[in-house]
């Protein structure tokens, strides 16, 4: 009987001594590419202190900021360019999929926070052409990925609400979408780790 308890208490340790601490914080950086919904491209950056609720699941804060350019037409005397910049502070919860107390870890989350955003649309052929936006929207997010050890990788896609371009004299000019595709990588410290 005695055996049997002991071997109990083993298997029960091993198989939750691979994961992150419940009641711990851990802090990620993450570093990316954006792929806009409309086209184009940019970079991202995201700081994201989280707390561990679970084992296997924690709620954080992820401040970020993304720098994109869309629509660049150059054909070879003028050039129009549609450039966006937002920061973002996104209420965080993700699930992670740890059956199995081995390092590579999937997972899944959302968010909701606010996103502040800056819309410059510029045609050189014409100054007066100029379009900008620059307002506070309510948005979200929905991402998946793996973890690897202290190691991360993920997509997200930011569902942020269109913006309304109006020229240098207030008239509206149209509008531009600010929803955007993540790709990143990065690391976190604290908050225990994935694996032995």
């Amino acid at each position: 009987m005695k055996k049997i308890i002991l071997a109990a208490i083993a298997v029960f340790s091993f198989a939750n001594g691979h994961a992150q601490k419940e009641g711990k914080f851990r802090v990620g950086l993450d570093l990316g590419y954006t792929v806009p919904s409309n086209g184009g491209g940019g970079i991202l950056v995201s700081l994201e202190p989280k707390y561990n609720i679970n084992d296997n699941m924690n709620v954080g804060l992820r401040i970020g900021a993304a720098a994109m350019i869309r629509d660049l037409n150059t054909d070879g005397e003028y050039t129009t360019v549609k450039v966006s910049a937002n920061g973002s502070y996104v209420g965080t919860y993700d699930y992670y999929f740890n059956n199995s107390g081995k390092s590579f870890v999937p997972y899944l989350g959302g968010g909701l926070g606010f996103y502040s955003i800056a819309n410059v649309e510029f045609d050189d052929a014409n100054s007066d052409d100029a379009a900008l936006d620059a307002t506070g929207k309510l948005g979200g997010l929905i991402r998946g990925g793996f973890e690897w050890g202290k190691f991360r990788m993920g997509l997200e896609y930011n569902l942020v609400p269109k913006s309304t371009l109006q020229n240098m004299y207030g008239a509206e000019v149209g509008t531009v979408t600010n929803s955007y595709l993540g790709i990143h990588l990065g690391f976190y410290v604290g908050g225990g780790k994935w694996g032995k």
